[in-house]
């Protein structure tokens, strides 16, 4: 009983009582707490879907879709994903892989449709894709475009060759890094191994052209199809090396006397770090930037198969694949097998077929001068191919287009399609001109004779193409140059090269020929005459056609004029070059138009930004005209040459003159004293009769700066042309500095300061400052000012000063202006006196308004601490007493300003005590 109570005891049950409440336990949880929902807009607002089109389908929906049976849902996931891609580009970049990898997968599809609309969506992402984005996926693309071009299906064939396309124009370098897989593709598109005993014996595989009847286009236009994608390809090759020379009148490699352009070096911009130094490989002239120097990988070797056409091994190898084949499609086009009655007439089908093959042999050739043999190669090739292509080739040599023409009904000739033939189309032209410089390639100076029979024949072609006058385009000309200029090389004695050099003169000599070709002209009969110039002289025989394009170069350059600047330049490079050698014919014709040349000299300068005009004019001991001096002088002023190239003009005129100090007796100088005196003035004054005549009717800011103590108006010129001015005055200075009688030179200068421009009421801040410059240079002790000549100048200091003390802080381009106008009038106050009084006395207070009295006082101030004038300054202490006086008559009753006491302070400090000491040096202005 006593246990079972004790238990009790502890668990004793609590009774409750009705309507209170169960009391809380001690361990209970407070659950009384509030919560509230998180809301993040810009998450909800997408909710994580993808972008759609218009069927509500997102691009992982489209993809999917690709991998599906049906050729029309294929078809609608590639419009489809073309429509979505369009409308939102940001979903290209962040499914490329996807995309990249399921658009390839279909170049192989079955369906003629599906392929089509894959090569419109892949043409459509080649524009929105770098090349840098798609190249981690290249590889892919290429190996499934490898797999179409190799289908068993001629329809999946012919669409390769559309994905082809696409890829050539938009990627042309990524596609070229696999040629040696793509090229074999190309083989077998047209061609299968030939099966022989010569497999069993292991020797080359040999290839013979396909035929297939089944497919749907003829042998001839498939092989067409392929042979211009090759050639498109092999194109990007050669493009894509940057080894590889232009065609045309390009120098070959292994020339001794390659023509490079000079590179212009500054020492003062490489001496103060503003132009870095390149450096050049093999002692060139031109930076090399694209290197052909690899360093070879330590993990592996790069193979020969993966190098392409880059080997030289693999080149030869496709060189004897293709070229048999290319031979036998010769063959299917030629005149013998097409229409063997009408000779060599080419339709237009045979005819673009036999351009591709020659088109394809052209570019095999071009890569083969890159290679460091280039000697051997051009052996190899004469050696295997000389033969085939002299019977193949050159059997029917030249060929002309046929062309087909409608006729009416009643015209009897109504059926015949050979009725009309065109001579002289330049379709036709392309195709012999590749030809001949295909087989000109063939040939060299110790194969002339046994070579003599077939390059009669393109040499007739070649002199009767250039006479013929037809309008031909750059490419044909440059193409026709190029054979000439071979021609040349092979046989150089005069009699074969001279009616070749006429033959180009005659197309020379045309009216209205373009632009293009004018230039390849030049550069032509330019590389003739310096090839002509480096013979030695013993066995150097002039060409009378040179010399009389040469004498006529001047002429040219004189009516040219400013109608084409650049072909000017190129003008001036040939003279110059032409000058430079000595040459008697230029000379002549050069100093006969040298008058005619100055006056278009303006515009020359336009086009050229080195010394070639200057020396072009001025190295040759010509008369000068004063007109001529004239045309040179607005040329050093209009700031259209730069102040170096001016001041080397000047400095050249200066040793063409008699004050050159030459101790020997010059027999025919080219500028005499008046007409060089002349020059520098007109050039230290910067402006024309005309132009300061134009100027006396402007008025008011923010061109003009007015006082009313000073009768000179400035003309604010811009700063650009200020500081042009500024320093072609300088070199003129030196030069007039540089004759030996000061005193005359100083008479001559006052004569034309107050003849032209004394009288004037508006100056240009540059011409004040110039001449302001001039005197302080010139002036010595035996030089006397006139009395205009004074009041000028000191009209023209106080202008200048006037204008540099109301400068805004905010007027950046004027403020540069200062230090140069302001040392200017401080050294010729302080060389002449006699300015600084009349200055002073000009400066009548009364007559001006109370708003300029600050700017006097200012002026007067720094007049009285500048060092160099505290002695001038103390002789007139009277006289700038008087004017404080005056200023403080007009500011009687007033309050003083601090300009005022500032004003007072300085005359008491610096005037009034008479102080010994030099005091400060320069003032602060």
């Amino acid at each position: 009983m006593t246990k079972k109570r004790k238990r009790q005891e502890d668990f004793q049950k609590v009774k409750l009582k009705v309507g209170k409440k169960k009391p809380k336990l001690e361990n209970a949880t407070d659950t009384t707490f509030k919560t509230k929902a998180i809301h993040i807009p810009e998450q909800l607002k997408e909710d994580g879907v993808l972008p759609t089109q218009n069927r509500k389908l997102n691009i992982k929906d489209l993809l999917s879709q690709m991998h599906h049976y049906s050729p029309g849902v294929k078809h609608n996931a590639l419009t489809g994903l073309k429509d979505l891609l369009s409308q939102y580009p940001f979903v290209i970049y962040a499914h490329l892989s996807n995309i990249i990898s399921e658009v390839a997968a279909v170049f192989t599809d079955k369906d003629s449709g599906v392929r089509g609309a894959a090569v419109h969506l892949l043409q459509f992402l080649a524009s929105k894709i770098r090349a840098e984005q798609i190249a981690p996926f290249f590889p892919l693309v290429s190996a499934h475009l490898s797999s179409a071009m190799t289908h068993i299906s001629e329809g999946i064939q012919e669409d390769s060759l559309k994905v082809l396309d696409v890829l050539l124009e938009a990627y042309p370098a990524l596609l070229t890094d696999r040629s040696s897989i793509l090229l074999k593709n190309f083989v077998e598109l047209i061609s299968h191994q030939q099966l022989s005993k010569r497999l069993k014996s292991r020797e080359k595989l040999s290839w013979m052209l396909s035929v297939n009847p089944s497919r749907r286009v003829t042998s001839q236009q498939w092989r067409l199809n392929v042979l211009t994608r090759l050639k498109k390809f092999l194109q990007a090759v050669v493009d894509g090396s940057s080894e590889i020379e232009d065609e045309g009148l390009q120098e070959q490699k292994d020339s001794p006397h390659s023509v490079r352009n000079p590179i212009c070096v500054s020492w003062k911009l490489h001496a103060n770090n503003q132009q870095h130094i390149q450096l050049f490989e093999n002692g060139g002239l031109r930076p090399k930037i694209n290197s052909s120097f690899r360093l070879r990988s330590l993990a592996s070797v790069m193979d020969s198969a993966e190098k392409g056409l880059s080997s030289a091994e693999n080149l030869k190898g496709f060189i004897e694949i293709i070229i048999p084949l290319l031979i036998e499609c010769w063959i299917e086009a030629s005149p013998a097998q097409s229409a063997p009655i009408l000779g060599n007439l080419l339709e237009s089908e045979s005819q673009h077929l036999m351009q591709q093959v020659l088109s394809i042999i052209h570019l095999l050739w071009k890569l083969t001068k890159r290679h460091d043999e280039t000697y051997k190669m051009e052996l190899w090739l004469r050696m295997n191919y000389l033969v085939d292509f002299k019977h193949h080739f050159m059997r029917h040599f030249p060929y002309s287009l046929q062309e087909t023409v409608k006729h009416k009904k009643k015209d009897p000739c109504k059926g015949n399609k050979y009725c009309m033939t065109s001579s002289n189309s330049v379709d036709h032209l392309l195709l012999n001109l590749t030809l001949c410089d295909i087989m000109v390639s063939l040939a060299s100076t110790s194969t002339l004779q046994m070579d003599s029979g077939w390059l009669d024949m393109i040499r007739k072609y070649v002199t009767d193409t250039l006479q013929d006058g037809s309008k031909l385009n750059s490419k044909q000309v440059n193409r026709l140059l190029g054979v000439t200029w071979r021609l040349m090389q092979i046989q150089q004695n005069k009699v074969a090269t001279e009616p070749l050099i006429r033959a180009v003169y005659t197309l020379y000599q045309q009216r209205n020929l373009l632009f293009p070709v004018r230039t390849l002209l030049l550069k032509f009969f330019s590389r003739v005459y310096q090839k002509e110039d480096l013979r030695t002289q013993r066995i150097r025989s002039r060409s009378k056609v040179l010399s009389r394009w040469l004498a006529g170069l001047p002429q040219q350059l004189a009516l040219l004029g400013l109608r084409n600047p650049e072909l000017s330049n190129q003008l001036i490079d040939i003279i110059h070059s032409a000058a430079s050698r000595s040459n008697k014919e230029l000379l002549q014709s050069l100093q006969a138009t040298a008058a005619r040349i100055y006056a278009s000299l303006g515009s020359l300068v336009w086009c050229s930004s080195t010394l070639k005009v200057n020396n072009l004019f001025l190295m040759f001991k010509w008369n000068f005209l004063a007109c001529s001096l004239c045309l040179l002088s607005r040329c050093c002023i209009m700031g259209r040459m730069s102040s170096e190239l001016a001041a080397t003009l000047i400095g050249i005129l200066r040793m063409r003159s008699s004050f050159a100090g030459w101790k020997c007796q010059v027999q025919d100088n080219s500028v005499n004293d008046v007409d060089y005196f002349s020059f520098l003035f007109s050039t230290l004054i910067g402006f024309s009769r005309e132009e300061l005549t134009s100027l006396q009717g402007i008025r008011g800011k923010p061109h003009i700066s007015q006082t009313q103590l000073s009768p000179v108006r400035l003309y604010l010129t811009d700063l650009d042309q200020f500081l042009h001015h500024w320093a072609v005055t300088e070199v003129i200075c030196h030069s007039l500095s540089t004759i030996p009688s000061q005193s005359q030179c100083f008479d001559i200068l006052q004569t034309g300061i107050c003849k032209y421009l004394v009288g004037l009421v508006v100056i240009p801040d540059s011409t004040a400052g110039s001449v302001l410059c001039a005197i302080n240079k010139l002036l010595d002790q035996a030089c006397i000012l006139s009395e205009t000549l004074h009041k000028f100048l000191a009209s023209c200091c106080y202008s200048l000063l006037y204008f540099l003390l109301t400068l805004d802080k905010e007027d950046a381009e004027h403020l540069q202006k200062r230090d140069m106008l302001w040392g200017s009038c401080i050294s010729a106050l302080a060389l002449l006196p006699r300015l600084l009084r009349l200055m002073l006395q000009s400066l009548q207070v009364s007559r001006i308004c109370r708003e300029e009295l600050p700017v006097v006082a200012q002026l007067l101030r720094l007049l009285m601490q500048h060092g160099q004038l505290r002695s001038h300054m103390i002789t007139n202490e009277f006289l700038v007493q008087q004017i404080i006086k005056d200023i403080m008559t007009l500011k009687s009753g007033e309050v003083q300003e601090q300009w005022l006491t500032d004003l007072h302070y300085c005359f008491n400090i610096y005037l009034a005590s008479h102080p010994q000491g030099p005091g400060p040096m320069n003032a602060v202005y």
